[in-house]
């Protein structure tokens, strides 16, 4: 048995029924799902794919690319979405770390990868308009396909996450924990076959490709599918649609668009987000505007769902919620390791199904990251109030959140102290009102040097992704460090936290 997809095959509605509705309003199936991942899967295999070999893929979202990750689910193979953004430079750790046996890139970027794969790595094209070789290797395939043995502790998708040295880490998802979270998500939300869920997140990353995709996958659901988030797109879809899966980012822009005003919600059932903090005034306004509570929920890419407030019951602005079915939740004092109680903050650690197998050939890394009682350390600090509700009150590994994507300084920090001019720099994640956190460089120049904001950004273009580069750079004499010579950032935040503040 293939473990997922054969979880997949069995909750199937008809072969008729609409699965993906594209913009232009082209309809995929469930019968045309099968069968186009079908052929794929047989692609894949004529290119020399195995179980377990990994499938890279850099591209543009599309449903061919969907498609794809569930070629891989069926030939057994590890499917390891990257970020479109990345940097090819960022690219190239990417493979030579995971050694992927097949790269998928956009059309036209062929020559470039071939010139960073490994000599038996086979390159492939997708564009984001379902064109491409691989999509035409596909078309020359049978529909059938003998999905690959895959069992539950099976390796499904790698996805790649920053550490805080820079070194980025390969978080082993199996077959077992994306199906777990899923059927869990399901059930909690209440998704059924009658269900449409707006799908405008990227789907390189957890909350796109399996959070949202899975659970309509497991439902029986449709999805109204679009490449990218506009809000007047979004707006004009909600009558059509009965759920919506988004990034705070996402409804700060639908609040600020005039279009709100005249929404048709009498559809609507459920707004989730994710991926970064949602502030209590957007939850506010949100309801103010709308009627509708936000339920926001506490995932991570090496956890999938970890809690998520209930779909009865009281949505708690500035918290996560309860615990998940299947899903143990404890907060420990970092030092000793003791559990606390009493609403104390300390360190989040999480056991359960979804919780993912460790780093890819990172075996010291990844029992650093565990107890010998199966619990991950999250690296997020937090506490559970009197009512049970979870809240995430900072975070220990200084991640930044920016538009619901991750980004670490040191990354950064790394780039920028690299450039002529610059002794040294601090990176930080300061309040945004569109993206969460904005990406903050403070940086000292070498005496004598002229370099300034607008030379840092040119230097950053074509180092760093998009959202990886700061929205501000702030230069200063010296950083503020203490006794130990430790640069204060909380200082920093304090002094330049109003930076990004509207009016």
């Amino acid at each position: 048995m293939n473990h997922l997809f054969d979880l997949v095959r069995s909750r199937m509605p008809e072969a008729g029924k609409p699965c993906l509705e594209r913009e232009d309003g082209r309809v995929l199936t469930y019968g045309d799902l099968l069968a186009e991942t079908g052929r794929l899967a047989n692609a894949l295999v004529g290119l020399g794919v195995k179980p377990g070999d990994r499938v890279a893929a850099q591209v543009e979202k599309s449903p061919e690319a969907l498609l794809l990750y569930l070629a891989c689910v069926r030939a057994g193979a590890v499917f390891l979405p990257l970020n479109p953004g990345y940097m090819l430079r960022e690219v190239e750790y990417f493979l030579l770390d995971a050694e992927p046996a097949v790269v998928v890139c956009p059309p036209g970027k062929n020559a470039e990868m071939e010139g960073i794969a490994a000599k038996d790595c086979r390159v492939v094209t997708l564009g984001h308009k379902g064109d491409g070789s691989v999509v035409e290797l596909a078309a020359g395939q049978p529909e059938n396909f003998e999905d690959r043995p895959r069992e539950a502790g099976d390796l499904a998708a790698i996805l790649y996450t920053s550490g805080t040295t820079g070194r980025s880490k390969g978080a082993m998802l199996t077959h077992g924990n994306l199906a777990s979270n899923a059927l869990t998500l399901v059930d909690y939300w209440r998704f059924t076959r009658d269900d449409v869920l707006i799908h405008a997140l990227p789907i390189f990353h957890t909350h796109g490709l399996f959070v949202a995709f899975n659970t309509v996958l497991l439902s029986g659901a449709k999805m109204l599918f679009f490449q990218r988030f506009d809000p007047a797109e979004v707006i004009t879809a909600f009558p059509r649609s009965t759920a919506m899966m988004g990034v705070p980012t996402f409804y700060v822009r639908l609040l600020d668009h005039p279009g709100l005003a005249g929404a048709r919600l009498e559809t609507m059932r459920l707004f989730v987000s994710g991926s970064a903090p949602l502030l209590a005034e957007t939850f506010s306004a949100w309801k103010e505007r709308t009627g509708h509570a936000i339920l926001e929920r506490y995932g991570m890419t090496e956890t999938n769902m970890n809690t998520s407030n209930p779909y009865d019951g009281e949505r708690m602005a500035g918290t996560v919620g309860f615990p998940l079915p299947g899903v143990d939740l404890r907060v420990v004092d970092p030092a000793t390791g003791e559990k606390l109680g009493g609403e104390a903050i300390g360190m989040i650690e999480v056991r359960g199904p979804n919780v993912f197998s460790g780093y890819w050939r990172m075996p010291e890394k990844t029992a650093e990251e565990f107890h010998p009682d199966g619990f991950f350390i999250t690296g997020d600090l937090g506490k559970i109030d009197a009512q049970g509700y979870v809240q995430i009150v900072g975070r220990g590994k200084d991640l930044i959140i920016s538009g619901g994507l991750n980004v670490y300084p040191k990354e950064v920090e790394t780039e920028i102290d690299l450039l002529p001019g610059v002794l040294e720099s601090a990176v930080i994640g300061l309040a945004h009102p569109d993206f969460g956190e904005g990406v903050t460089a403070v940086v000292v120049r070498e005496r004598g040097a002229e370099i300034d904001e607008a030379a840092v950004l040119r230097g950053l273009e074509n180092r760093l992704a998009k959202f990886k580069q700061p929205k501000r750079v702030m230069f200063v004499e010296e950083l503020p460090r203490n006794t130990m010579g430790k640069v204060q950032k909380n200082v920093l935040r304090q002094t330049y936290e109003g930076l990004y503040r509207k009016g």
